[in-house]
């Protein structure tokens, strides 16, 4: 077993990415790279890619996770249905390795990939909240705009049988559980908030899902942006493109992000969200109900 550092990226098919162009850059993201076959954005921060799209059918091609160290990509090759350590053709380079997951989703670690200098992020001005006034004399002025996407946050696949694919993943490339959800009996577990096990150092309280009811496939991917202020100006934005709205806006309970879920043209469905939950390695495991996992502090998930 390795233990991932993070989540790197998506990877789709489209048959016009003319139109996923105009779609990703309406959501936030940025291209690096293009040709007449395959199409890379990035976010501010400074991978090289967060979002791939290949021209072809449309539909979910797979997902990339990052490896801590290059001696634990090696280590990723001689685990149970790898593939060899392979030179990455693409953005920045690096080196990859191949893994086919129970229900056929392609699964790829990497590591080497060159980065990129960061993007200047818009940002709003300081809050004044009822308790704390720290902005005085200045107004407050929301950029307009699309809300730029920062990194790639988690994943959520829709899977045949829970346990399984949790083992799998877990034996494999050592998440966590922050939170499980059980349907009926409570050891009828169905998903699991699954993170990244980085010892003392805090990390997104989810950054794989594997939920076990529905019809096997891609559920979405979600991105994060800088503050609330981004969630709601880039909302503002992509209603005014005529975009598919999904869910939103609304705060999860598990997890707590303040999220904003839309459709890209072939209605895969990715998230804008800001304000997470971080957990370490010592945070334990809890189990809640359906209602709780669908819930929302405030907002709406419908």
């Amino acid at each position: 077993m390795i233990k991932v550092h993070d989540i790197a990226y998506v990877r789709f098919g489209a048959p016009d990415l003319d139109q996923m162009e105009r779609f990703l850059t309406d959501f936030g993201l940025v291209v690096s790279q293009r040709d007449d076959d395959v199409l890379y954005a990035r976010g501010t921060d400074p991978a090289p890619y967060l979002h791939v799209t290949e021209r072809g059918d449309s539909g979910f091609r797979g997902i990339g996770f990052q490896a801590a160290c290059a001696e634990d990509l090696e280590a990723a090759a001689r685990l149970p249905g790898a593939g060899p350590v392979e030179k990455i053709d693409a953005p920045g380079g690096g080196r990859l390795v191949r893994f086919t997951d129970p229900d056929g989703f392609a699964v790829e670690v990497v590591h080497g990939r060159e980065q990129l200098p960061a993007l200047p992020v818009e940002r709003a001005a300081p809050l004044n909240r009822g308790s704390d006034r720290p902005r005085l004399g200045s107004l407050q002025r929301v950029p307009g705009g699309p809300a730029q996407v920062k990194r790639l946050g988690h994943a959520v696949l829709r899977v045949s049988d829970f346990r399984q694919s949790e083992a799998w993943y877990k034996s494999r490339f050592g998440f966590l559980s922050s939170d499980e959800v059980y349907l009926g009996e409570k050891d009828n577990v169905i998903t699991s908030f699954m993170r990244c096990d980085r010892g003392e150092a805090y990390t997104d309280h989810h950054t794989l899902l594997c939920v076990g009811i529905g019809e096997v496939g891609f559920d979405h991917a979600a991105f994060e942006v800088e503050d609330f202020d981004a969630v709601m100006a880039g909302h503002d934005y992509l209603a005014k493109q005529d975009y598919a709205h999904h869910a939103g806006i609304g705060r999860h309970v598990l997890g707590s992000q303040v999220f904003d879920y839309w459709r890209d043209p072939w209605g895969h469905v990715v998230e804008h969200f800001t304000d997470g939950d971080l957990l370490n390695a010592r945070h334990t495991t809890e189990l809640h109900d359906p209602g709780t996992a669908l819930g929302t502090q405030w907002g709406s998930f419908g």
